[in-house]
């Protein structure tokens, strides 16, 4: 069994007032005299202390519930899928061991993020675009069936079945180039999935991948994983992400110059004003941010790496995938017909013998 190391539990803050527990003790304030990572009612471990005042503390905690949240989706994700048609990670078993929540999946490869990474950048072939791409789009049809958005998708949360490769060496940029032999793959990484009738955080998604509804908090739901799956397919294609920023004014300002101007009603609606000026982006394109955007953003098709159909149909489907208007954006099942599509089929995967383990 391999290990996996799992990220840090969702961070929370616990404001420290009173206590029951005799087994524990005050200081002379009265307040509790802790230590980093004890537990608090068994699931909040401590961290950090964020602050005090006169009646209380309080402390930076990691939530181990968390961990639990995604254990269901991943069970609810299995009761549905009977046949691993899914392309979803399959959860084995899980435990606590000493504190720590522990999920064994079946081994995979590489992530289709760091098979690129380690592969100098290069994008995939358009054959191996076009296949992983719509296994993506499969997968997160299954989760909006289910009334679930996953909510962060991202090239690291799409694990290869096996990251078995053949390098040949690239003339052109003079240097071996890796060719995964298989672009079989599976979605993972759970933890933040959230179903139609749980609580929406008003920020959701990795930066790069963010719909502009989330970053104008005008409310999300499936069609933000479309919105992903777009950055996603741009990203496998050229070897590089579309929207390279950290910033929301800055996000915003390429999106319109790769993407043209965001819909007035959008921008009256935002809650966001401070990103806007009589109904138009505050942005300076004299600034030093105004000409990094300038200078490495341009419109959505001057990108395109080639002139044949594939690529023709494939702008074509980004285009509609980068809706900026949620609704008007294709759903994951109408995208799975589009002509880039064409003559694909949903594979089926048996279970893996092996496995590994994620520890939260």
């Amino acid at each position: 069994m391999d290990a996996l190391p799992g990220r840090k539990q969702k961070p929370t803050s616990v404001e420290e007032t009173s206590r029951d527990a005799s087994s524990f003790k005050d200081d002379e304030d009265g307040h509790l005299i802790y230590r980093h990572g004890d537990m608090l009612n068994s699931r909040y471990e401590i961290g950090s202390l964020l602050g005090e005042g006169t009646f209380g503390k309080v402390l930076d905690c990691f939530d181990r519930e968390a961990a639990k949240l995604e254990i269901k989706a991943l069970e609810k994700i299995q009761q549905k899928d009977r046949g691993g048609r899914s392309l979803c990670i399959v959860l084995l078993d899980w435990f606590n061991y000493h504190g720590h929540m522990c999920l064994v999946f079946e081994k995979m490869g590489l992530s289709v993020f760091d098979f690129m990474k380690d592969n100098n950048y290069e994008p995939y072939p358009m054959e191996q675009v076009r296949h992983i791409s719509y296994q993506l789009v499969v997968a997160v049809k299954f989760l909006h069936d289910m009334k679930m958005s996953h909510t962060d998708l991202k090239p690291e949360n799409m694990l290869f079945v096996s990251s078995d490769c053949d390098v040949t060496y690239n003339s052109r940029s003079k240097r071996d180039e890796r060719i995964v032999k298989s672009s079989d793959m599976r979605l993972i990484d759970f933890g933040s999935a959230t179903f139609d009738h749980e609580h929406h955080s008003t920020v959701v998604s990795t930066r790069h991948y963010r719909a502009p509804e989330v970053i104008l908090e005008l409310g999300w739901s499936q069609p933000c994983d479309v919105w992903s799956i777009g950055c996603i397919m741009f990203e496998l294609y050229s070897g590089f992400t579309l929207f390279q920023t950290h910033e929301n004014r800055e996000h915003l300002a390429m999106m319109e110059r790769i993407l043209g101007p965001l819909p007035a009603h959008m921008v009256k609606k935002s809650r966001k004003t401070k990103y806007f000026y009589r109904g138009k982006l505050d942005w300076d394109e004299r600034s030093s941010a105004g000409r990094y955007v300038r200078e490495n953003c341009k419109a959505l098709k001057k990108y395109k790496r080639g002139d044949g159909e594939s690529h023709e149909l494939f702008f074509n489907l980004l285009e509609h995938l980068l809706e900026y208007e949620p609704e008007k954006r294709l759903t994951a099942r109408e995208a799975m017909s589009h002509p880039f599509f064409y003559g694909m089929s949903v594979p089926c995967f048996s279970s893996s013998r092996h496995s590994h383990s994620k520890s939260r």
